[in-house]
């Protein structure tokens, strides 16, 4: 059984945009960006990947790698 905790309702997908969703998407990208400030790092260039699988294990390894930095320096920091 699930514990359900607040009032989160998940968005609705949809064929066509709505203003609400491309504000909600603005915003969780300005709290992602705050978030890792510059610590994000991918490297530019062309990727070719075999399956979906592989590129989503490139993309999760450098965000990965983000959030530590990223925790390392609020932990030093305070």
């Amino acid at each position: 059984m699930k514990k359900i905790v607040g009032k989160y309702k998940e968005p609705e997908i949809t064929f066509h945009a709505t203003a609400e969703n491309l504000k909600r998407g603005c915003a969780f990208s300005d709290s992602t960006n705050k978030f890792f400030k510059s610590k994000l790092y991918i490297p530019k260039g062309i990727y070719h990947y075999k399956t979906h699988e592989e590129a989503n294990e490139h993309w999760e390894k450098f965000i990965i790698k983000g959030i530590v930095e990223r925790q390392k320096e609020i932990k030093n920091n305070g």
